[in-house]
């Protein structure tokens, strides 16, 4: 079975290096950062959807409250994690996702980042996202969360009634510290997802914060990304259009 290389980077690289990375290197699909939301300024992505889909698979990314734990010296997360708030962000990524002309049925991707849903209002802000987004109809819920977190957002999402078919794209990193790519960007490793440690995931995120060093003739010096493989060439498409 074939698995597909992705990438993900909170700003967008431009449409020509889009471009030359699609020529360039064995990358099938990019994470899409939808915003402004909670925890995201706008950072170029947004209206660049009809540009990018002929060329790549593309999964909206909403970055809604987060832990408070995930806070940093430069970064203080908004964190209102009740369900009331998961059922606003709800609309608020529909809303985004729609503007930005995403067909009906993609899948949203909620972006958790903390490894667990130990704190206070995690379980209902989770729950609350994902069945708000599946009650609207337009489009269906996914998360983004640890591999080790992934069994029991399963288990929380089955407690919707109707439980949503919802897809995950787990992190499961060696480091999230800065360092350079070594590897070949032609053929960047696309393994099975189920190899981050849940078997259900539809995409596994296996390297973050690293930077690529982009030869001469390239639009851009270097980009900083995050590595992905995935079951699908489009890990967003509705069931129907999945490669």
């Amino acid at each position: 079975m074939a698995f597909f290389a992705g990438f993900d980077t909170e700003v967008f690289p431009g449409l020509d290096c889009m471009t030359w990375l699609r020529a360039n290197s064995n990358l099938r699909w990019c994470g899409y950062y939808l915003a402004p939301a909670p925890n995201r300024s706008p950072t170029g992505w947004p209206g660049r959807y009809e540009a990018l889909k002929a060329d790549w698979g593309v999964v909206p990314i909403y970055v809604g409250q987060q832990d408070p734990r995930t806070a940093t010296a430069h970064y203080k997360p908004s964190s209102l994690l009740t369900a009331e708030r998961g059922a606003i962000d709800a609309g608020d990524a529909v809303k985004l996702a729609w503007q930005d002309q995403f067909p009906g049925g993609t899948f949203v991707y909620l972006d958790w980042e903390y490894g667990g849903l130990d704190g206070a209002g995690a379980r209902d802000y989770v729950k609350a996202w994902a069945a708000a987004v599946a009650a609207e109809g337009t489009f269906m819920p996914g998360v983004y969360c640890s591999h080790n977190t992934a069994s029991g957002v399963v288990k929380l999402l089955n407690t919707i009634d109707p439980a949503p078919a919802a897809r995950l794209w787990c992190w499961k990193v060696p480091s999230a510290d800065n360092h350079p790519y070594l590897g070949d960007l032609g053929a960047v490793p696309a393994p099975d997802p189920a190899g981050c440690g849940f078997a259900g995931a539809i995409a596994w995120q296996r390297d973050q914060n690293t930077t690529v060093t982009l030869p001469d003739g390239a639009p851009a010096k270097s980009l900083k990304v995050d590595f992905s493989t995935a079951a699908s060439a489009d890990p967003a498409a509705p069931p129907a259009a999945r490669a």
